[in-house]
């Protein structure tokens, strides 16, 4: 049996030929705890908002929580606007991250073979206006 796909000759594009490197303006649409064997993560997709060219992509990464790299969980966590009263109590709601949002800054790295989003840095969206790409190009904006 055939079937006819639109679009299916044009899906090699990975997700890092959409998405350049840079600061982004995201909500957290997903969020899903995954235990592997010695590295449990989180997987997060954060639909961009803001630069609205790029609105409505969708940005998937690991935040994992290892002893090493839970300093980056909490920085998350803390820029995202997450409960600190739950993060005291060092607990983690999936379904209060659900609609989170904050500031992004986003590179992409080759690993074995695969092209991976790693995660720089993270910003409260208050700050998204001084820290947009347009503002940075504009040296009077500060």
């Amino acid at each position: 049996m055939k079937r006819q796909i639109s679009g299916l000759h044009a899906s090699d594009r990975g997700a890092s030929d959409q998405i350049p490197n840079g600061v982004f303006l995201v909500r957290v649409q997903r969020v899903r705890f995954q235990r592997q064997a010695q590295k449990p993560y989180y997987t997060l997709a954060l639909g961009v908002l803001e630069p609205s060219r790029f609105s409505g992509h969708i940005l998937s990464s690991r935040l994992y929580c290892t002893p090493k790299a839970l300093w980056k969980l909490n920085w998350f966590l803390r820029d995202f606007g997450y409960d600190t009263e739950l993060l005291g109590r060092d607990e983690v709601d999936e379904r209060q991250l659900v609609g989170l949002k904050g500031v992004v800054k986003i590179s992409h790295i080759d690993f074995n073979g695969a092209s991976l989003l790693r995660l720089d840095g993270f910003a409260p969206a208050g700050r998204w206006e001084e820290l947009s790409p347009a503002n940075l190009d504009n040296p009077q904006v500060a």
